[in-house]
């Protein structure tokens, strides 16, 4: 079985599942995207590149689809020069335009479809304006670029044969008329990398020594708490972890907090609203922070990121309705206890109490009073963090997942082989090519 992934980054959504297909199964998977060409763990990489997109002078509403199109073009073109690549699948990051044009060159081929999120403008659970408590809100102009950004999300559903989302809660934001064409698979975690340590990274607090942690000297007895986001943004509750993080060190001076990612703007619009200032440079502005206790590591290598996680007393994760971000499942995965704001992507995964502990959302007091009762004690919340590596060993972690997805890839190509032409008769099942891999 030769599978076709396509999408911007590398490894992204795909590259694990890549990886475990080629070397697990013996199949052969080519990954078309941005980063060098190459081979990378057995999966040949192929490069291509964008000679256009929107200018100043496109319509603010449709620059992001112009830009689609210019991808989808430049993928369009490099794989026009590599006749020698004859998927027997396409798998497809949605969102980007990513498969629009592969019809041209593998008409025969069937597309699958990542699709992460549909942008819903004014629903209760809208990402545009879940976040009331902010001082600003998206301008007009906002409201309505949202209403075109699903435009290439919507041609991609056409276009593939099976389409599928990593939550329920992403799933359900798409139209109601597309249900039938969309399944829920989570991408996988990879065990390999996020699974707990054991007292190795998390000892005891009785016997906790001097340790080090992602690079940083950690002193005998001391609380950790994590924060991992990409960017730091409203989107994401950087502001709000930040207020809460500043009235637990008010009460412990014994707690270090280990941020990871960097520091600018993912998703949303606060950089329209923040007049050249990062979210961090607006938040450190709004209060007196004792920064010697805030440890901010920028982007690390997932072994690093995997290290801190297992070392983690306690992982606090906010997001607003919207995709769901891996890191939060990676610290679940390595055993961490995990404080989540309560919105729906995170309640899907953990059940308070029992996976992980929920708190208000909107309320730094609330995560506050409950991280506080955590590293009181931390050795007691423990069993919260066993549970949660359990969850995602048992339903969330690639091996849990690989079944699945197989199952839709034989899925997709059976429907296409039922879908031909009306000019010619229609062909079976090609069973050769599902005989191609090796069984689980």
């Amino acid at each position: 079985m030769h599978v076709l992934y396509v999408h911007q980054n590398f490894p992204a959504q795909f590259g694990h599942i890549a990886a475990h297909l080629v070397n697990k199964l013996g199949w052969r998977a080519t990954y078309v995207g941005l980063a060098a060409g190459g081979t990378r763990e057995g999966i040949e990489c192929i490069q291509y590149r964008t000679t256009g997109g929107a200018t100043e002078n496109t319509h603010f509403c449709s620059r992001t689809f112009e830009n689609y199109v210019w991808h989808a073009d430049g993928i369009f073109q490099a794989l026009r020069h590599r006749p020698d690549v004859k998927p027997d699948l396409i798998v497809a990051h949605a969102g980007l335009a990513a498969g629009l044009f592969l019809r041209e060159l593998y008409p025969d081929t069937p597309v699958v479809g990542f699709f992460e999120y549909y942008y819903r403008v004014h629903h209760p659970l809208s990402d545009m304006t879940f976040r009331s408590d902010l001082p600003w809100r998206p301008n007009e102009a906002a409201f309505l670029r949202a209403r075109c950004r699903n435009a290439a999300v919507l041609l991609e559903l056409q276009n593939c044969q099976i389409g599928y989302s990593p939550t329920v809660f992403q799933r359900e934001c798409f139209p109601a008329e597309y249900a039938p064409k969309l399944r829920t698979i989570f991408d996988g975690i990879d065990r390999s990398i996020y699974h707990s340590r054991g007292d190795e990274l998390r000892p005891p607090i009785a016997t906790r020594g001097p340790r080090t942690i992602a690079g940083v000297a950690v002193p005998a007895g001391t609380r950790v708490v994590t924060y991992v986001s990409r960017g730091f943004e409203t989107m994401r509750g950087f502001d709000l972890f930040m207020k809460a993080a500043r009235l637990i060190s008010q009460q412990r001076s014994d707690v270090l907090f280990l941020i990871a990612g960097d520091d600018r703007a993912i998703y949303g619009g606060d950089a329209t609203y923040l007049k050249g200032k990062t979210l961090k440079q607006w938040v450190l502005e709004q209060n007196d922070y004792d920064l010697g206790r805030f440890k901010f590591l920028g982007t690390i290598p997932q072994p690093t990121l995997a290290e801190m996680l297992a070392a983690s007393d306690l992982h606090i994760y906010l997001t607003v309705p919207f995709v769901l971000s891996w890191s939060m499942m990676n610290a679940m995965s390595c055993g961490a206890v995990v404080l989540g704001g309560r919105t729906p992507p995170v309640e899907e995964m953990i059940t308070d109490g029992q996976t992980g502990l929920l708190a208000d959302f909107f309320s730094p007091e609330d995560l506050a009073e409950k991280a506080l009762k955590v590293l009181a004690d931390p050795d007691a919340y423990r069993p919260l963090g066993h549970a949660a590596e359990r969850l995602i060993e048992q339903s969330y972690s690639l091996e849990a997942t690989l079944p699945r997805m197989i199952k839709m890839y034989e899925e997709a190509i059976q429907i296409k082989a039922g879908l031909e032409s009306p000019r010619e008769p229609a062909k079976a099942v090609p069973r050769q090519v599902l005989a191609r891999k090796k069984p689980l």
